[in-house]
């Protein structure tokens, strides 16, 4: 249907708009009418109060439109759409809007776990695929593909907490600073969404919340440790008292890492707090800073990999271990002259050292119980040290946002409206400088190599409509206008003869300007108790970051300004059957249209950039995401989220380089990095009465499927399946100091597989004659690939103070 929906006629828009409509996890919401609210803490059917509004109900409008289709998020009731205040309505559209394909993952799926890292939380979604950074906490985060081919971060969707934007200007979100034991759900979005929030939202939003003050109301205290010098030590307290709510949490994490050179020490803090300051005024502030400190080894080639996975034995280069990671560094600092020297990770001291601090205001007033006015602040100032190679990057991103809508609940021509209208500003500016990286350890700098002046500026008005058709038909649609600027000059610098002569700088400047707008339309359709239909239609773009302007394929400094935006058409249909209170099932099924979506792969190793990025004209992304929630039988539970990726190029011709250029048409080939199945299935028991009340435990698998590395789709990256165990322990403590304690030990990889967390894109490469080289020779393309983690035990222990 959506394949004929975008090439049809002039009125097959309106049509497909309507079929697509009908089915959008919004309208699972309205499948879930007779079951009761509760809280973010349980994994039930009813969606958890907002963290920063705890007053307010949550917004049907939100809730009801948006059921997520994971088998524990949380949703109210659609009859309740006629009593919600626009307050309310306003909170959903951060966690789950009407209308979209959303997820939300309560603390109950990982609380009797030792969550290590973002990865081990959001694989409870469907459509969801995480692949390791650099560095221990570091993941990309893709969803429905949109970030697998980065190399580092995550990028193409937009990520909150508490509705606090943590995504800077320039479309670049990091998961170090996140830390799962701080959170009580997650909010997984999918699907195009710049209609609602802007740049880079082509893949979706993720919303982290934190647990409210009055939830935790007092002081727990946990620790996790375990195999290759694992420790957690985390602390977070809270109350409400009277108007005013308030949470801390805070972390130190540390380890040894199991591939060489790869230990990490890092702190985190996390506050949110509210006061309620008149019966229509409400002030939150939010605060986030993340110290890192991590050693990195060197991305592999697949061969190196199959020989030495976890890189043991690579202290020196000149007795390395067969499969050691290595880079060529200036003996002098700044060109050939004086020699190179090849020398492993450890030996050079690779790694990071990097702050995030993110503070954030938000003021909220009520004009009546059907208008709500938002204005919110947030600093982001993201400082990196980041000598990951031949050349080491270094620079103060500090980062502006503002915003400010309105939120009208009321009716149109006797139908219930919920009417939103906002508008934003956010900048950023920085000047950027990457060094070469010379012999003698503790990544010694050596001369500038290049300086990166950046500016980039996103401003522009959104504005949506909620409208209830009849009782069980909810209409949504949206629109977003954005201006984006992006201005930059980089300056390439390099050096001659033994003294190191400055040559004439290389200087490329860009100054581009973007306009992109992003309709939406979804339809939410409740059959009756059991069904809900959902459908939608959306759009989404992403501009070009400024440092992608200026890298070759190389990896040289160079010009490459042409970049486009690229932009998405999504249809999402899908149904949630919900029979009774034991099963949920649902299911989503997706077809989006890119054009000039941005590619990045890996450059040849030792070239002074990590990834060039280009434009693919033409591609086509479809799959489908399932959901299933079984209690079958008392204590006994059954979970399984499910994606299936096919996304191909269907137009793009390839040039390659060796002294004459060849060109090559990539039409009908898949895009590397994505994987094409992958699925995370759970089966557990909790025991809830006896003598053995609140033992339990669970197995869990992870299949991820082999995908290709390469745009010539020559050679792929091995797919894995792990198996997890866990047992747990939680129980109530009576006493006038303990209220609660709670023990867990897990067994991860318990089959001890070696299997690929990471695999960046690869260039492919031509021989003289003009022919591709085959798999044989890119399995040795080093700056690709991460081992994951062997079999590990992790223990841990939280204790709650009242």
């Amino acid at each position: 249907m959506s394949r004929i929906c975008a090439i049809g006629s002039a009125s097959l828009p309106v049509l497909c708009g309507l079929l697509s409509a009908v089915g959008s996890d919004a309208l699972a919401q309205s499948a879930q009418e007779a079951l009761p609210p509760v809280t973010v803490e349980a994994p039930q059917t009813a969606r958890p109060r907002v963290t920063n509004r705890p007053s307010r109900p949550r917004s049907a409008s939100a809730g009801r439109a948006a059921r997520p289709v994971a088998p524990n998020a949380t949703e109210s009731a659609p009859d309740q759409n006629r009593t919600l205040t626009a307050g309310a309505a306003r909170d959903g559209l951060n966690q789950a809007p009407a209308g979209q394909t959303a997820t939300t993952i309560d603390r109950s799926q990982f609380d009797n776990r030792p969550a290590f890292s973002v990865s081990d939380v959001l694989r409870d979604s469907p459509g969801i695929s995480v692949k390791q950074g650099n560095g221990p906490r570091d993941f990309g985060i893709s969803i429905r593909g949109s970030n697998a081919r980065n190399g580092f971060a995550i990028r193409n969707l937009v990520i909150f907490e508490d509705g606090f934007p943590v995504t800077q200007p320039d479309g670049l979100s990091r998961s170090d600073l996140i830390d799962p034991h701080a959170y009580g759900a997650i909010d997984v979005i999918r699907g195009p969404s710049s209609a609602l929030y802007g740049n880079y939202a082509t893949g979706g939003a993720l919303n982290f919340r934190t647990r409210p003050g009055g939830t935790i109301d007092g002081v727990e205290y946990g620790v996790d440790g375990g195999s290759y010098g694992y420790l957690n030590n985390y602390l977070a307290a809270g109350k409400k008292v009277g108007n005013f709510e308030s949470s801390l949490f805070a972390s130190d994490v540390r380890g040894d890492g199991y591939i060489g050179n790869s230990w990490f020490n890092t702190q985190t803090v996390n506050f949110l707090g509210t006061l309620q300051a008149t019966p229509d005024d409400r002030f939150t502030v939010k605060i986030i800073n993340n110290d890192l400190s991590t050693r990195l080894p060197i991305r592999q080639s697949l061969n190196q990999y199959y020989l030495n996975p976890f890189q043991q034995g690579c202290a020196t280069g000149a007795t390395a271990a067969p499969g050691c990671g290595t880079v060529r560094l200036f003996n002098n600092g700044f060109n050939a002259t004086a020699g190179t020297d090849v020398e492993t990770a450890v030996q050079a001291g690779l790694g990071r050292n990097d702050r995030r601090t993110i503070v954030g205001g938000r003021w909220e007033h009520d004009f009546d119980n059907t208008m709500t006015w938002r204005n919110q602040f947030v600093f982001d100032d993201r400082n990196i040290s980041q000598p990951t190679g031949t050349t080491s990057a270094i620079g103060d991103f500090p980062s502006y946002n503002y915003m400010s809508d309105l939120t009208k609940r009321g009716e149109i021509l006797g139908l219930e409206s919920t009417t939103f209208f906002g508008a934003f500003y956010n900048t950023l500016t920085a000047s950027s400088d990457t060094r070469n990286v010379m012999p003698g350890g503790n990544a010694t700098l050596g001369r500038l190599s290049s300086n990166l002046f950046s500016e980039t500026t996103n401003y522009g008005v959104r504005a949506r409509e909620e409208l209830r058709l009849s009782p069980l038909l909810l209409a949504i649609a949206g629109i977003g206008w954005e201006q984006t600027v992006l201005k930059g000059v980089n300056t390439a610098y390099s050096y001659s003869g033994p003294t190191g002569v400055l040559d004439p700088p290389r200087i490329t400047v860009a100054d581009r300007q973007f306009q992109n707008t992003a309709p939406e339309l979804a339809l939410l359709y409740t059959i009756n108790s059991e069904w809900l239909v959902r459908g939608r239609v959306a759009t989404g773009y992403g501009t070009p970051q400024v440092s992608n302007l200026f890298v070759l394929a190389s990896g040289q400094s160079g010009n490459n300004t042409q970049l486009q935006t690229q932009k998405n058409l999504g249809y999402d249909l899908g149904f949630d059957w919900t029979p009774n209170n034991t099963l949920k099932v649902s299911a989503t099924g997706f077809y989006e249209f890119f054009r000039d979506e941005l590619v990045s792969q890996a450059t040849p190793a030792n070239s002074p950039n990590a990834s060039y990025t280009f434009n693919a004209p033409r591609s086509e992304h479809r799959g489908i995401e399932l959901a299933a929630d079984w209690k079958f039988y008392p204590g006994w539970r059954f979970m399984a989220a499910y994606t299936y990726l096919d996304e191909v190029y269907t137009e793009y011709v390839e040039n390659i380089t060796n002294g004459a250029v060849f060109s090559f048409n990539r039409a009908g080939n898949k895009i590397p990095g994505i994987s094409p199945n992958e699925l995370t299935a759970r089966i557990g028991y909790d025991e809830f009465a006896g003598p053995l009340a609140g033992l339990g435990g669970f197995v869990e698998v992870q299949w991820k499927d082999s995908f290709y590395m390469d745009n010539a789709n020559l050679l792929k990256a091995p797919g894995y399946e792990l198996v997890n165990v866990n047992v747990h322990y939680k129980t109530d403590l009576v006493s006038d100091t303990f209220r609660s304690l709670n023990l867990f030990l897990e067994v991860r990889n318990v089959f001890d597989r070696t299997y690929v967390a990471s695999a960046n894109n690869i260039a492919n490469t031509v021989t003289g004659a003009g022919l591709q080289n085959p798999a044989s020779v890119l399995a040795n393309t080093t700056g690709s690939i991460y081992a994951g983690s062997p079999r590990t035990f992790v223990a841990g222990m939280k204790v709650a103070f009242r």
